[in-house]
């Protein structure tokens, strides 16, 4: 090899090694998430116990986040639910068209959101009398007063039919108050029946036996029982009140019984150990370590008896012919006129609604409690 080749090989050689080592052009910067702010991440964890969390999404798109996992859960958390919504909407109203009763064709969703419409018109038109006679009432009374100072007046009580509103919120008043009886019932003796043995073994064979009774059972035996006992010529409450709230009570008081017991029967062992060579106090132990660790469980039961109290309440209504909803639809069944199909449409979905409704706000109540102890 001669020198002017050498020299070439040389130069070659240097000028890849210089190409190596030279930088590579700058490209685009990458994109680092920075994790979201303690205040925003207890926002999202807020708004989905408040079972809100399809908002998420939009915060996250509207701060810059990425858009295709975004709109991905807001199609999982909306659109999906609402195409359903309308693939059942769509079935519905070519169904009813098909299908004849003695009481006309099944209606549709436009037959039934009409007759919804027409129920709360009768209810503005009813409370619109209601203000009418108590203003006349007013008048009367001061009339009679301008004319004797030392005269009586009276307060008579408007006696309008219930309209439909009216007896929703019956049934709610009265599905609560049987709620709330069956909690209080409830949740002292599940406590007792997972501290005790003893208890537990005294208590689990009538459980068993009282829980399967159909509340057409206990309805008239209840009834019987309200109409010797609950007799005073000042009532504070309603017979028929008391009859519907204490057969909700007995019905739906066993799942939080029972998932009370469980809860607190699966508390470690060792955690209550502890309390014991620590000499705590019972009702420290109670409140700081029984109740916190059983919480969950005792709310899952607590739904189940809401659920279970609000179709025993209707049923119960129906039978007894006691104010509400379920007195609202035996009446229609037995009305039989054109417009009772839709209504009864009404009175369902109603009653399907409202139960939703009621295990979101139990549910809601179990998730702000479980936030507030992980927070």
């Amino acid at each position: 090899m001669n020198s002017t080749s050498t020299l070439a090989v040389a130069r070659e050689s240097a000028t890849t090694q210089v190409a190596e080592r030279a930088p590579e052009p700058p490209g685009p910067p990458a994109i680092v998430k920075t994790p979201d702010p303690l205040w925003l991440e207890r926002t999202f964890r807020m708004l989905t116990a408040l079972g809100l969390g399809f908002i998420n999404p939009m915060i996250r798109l509207a701060r810059g986040d990425s858009p295709r996992p975004q709109l991905l859960e807001l199609w999982r958390s909306i659109g999906i639910p609402l195409l359903a919504i309308a693939v059942f909407l769509l079935a519905w109203a070519q169904l009813s068209t098909r299908i004849q009763t003695s009481l006309g064709q099944i209606p549709g969703p436009a037959a039934v959101w009409h007759q919804a419409q027409t129920l709360l018109h009768d209810h503005q038109a009813e409370r619109a009398k209601a203000a009418a006679f108590y203003e006349r009432q007013q008048q009367r009374n001061a009339a009679r007063l301008a004319q004797n100072p030392d005269a009586g007046t009276k307060v008579i009580r408007y006696t309008g039919k219930p309209t439909y509103i009216d007896q929703i919120f019956t049934s709610l008043k009265t599905v609560f108050t049987g709620f709330v009886l069956a909690t209080l019932i409830a949740v002292p003796l599940g406590i007792l029946c997972g501290l005790s043995t003893t208890i537990n073994s005294a208590l689990s064979l009538l459980i068993q036996i009282f829980k399967p009774v159909s509340p057409l059972a206990w309805l008239p035996l209840v009834t019987i029982i309200v109409s010797a006992v609950y007799v005073t010529s000042e009532p504070m409450f309603e017979k028929s009140f008391l009859i519907s709230a204490i057969t909700v009570t007995l019905c739906s008081l066993w799942p939080t019984l029972i998932n009370t017991g469980v809860g607190v029967n699966s508390i470690d062992r060792d955690l209550l150990n502890v309390a014991r060579v620590l000499q705590l106090r019972w009702t420290t132990k109670l409140f700081k370590l029984v109740l916190p660790s059983s919480l969950p469980l005792i709310f899952t039961g607590m739904r189940l008896s809401l659920g279970v109290g609000w179709m025993v309440l209707i049923a119960a209504e129906m039978l007894a012919q006691n104010p509400g909803l379920g007195k609202f639809v035996w009446d229609e069944f037995q009305n039989g006129s054109s417009d009772s199909l839709a209504r009864l449409m009404v009175a369902v979905l109603t009653i399907g609604i409202i139960g939703f409704l009621l295990d979101r706000v139990m549910h809601t109540l179990q998730s702000l409690l479980d936030f507030g102890a992980r927070r």
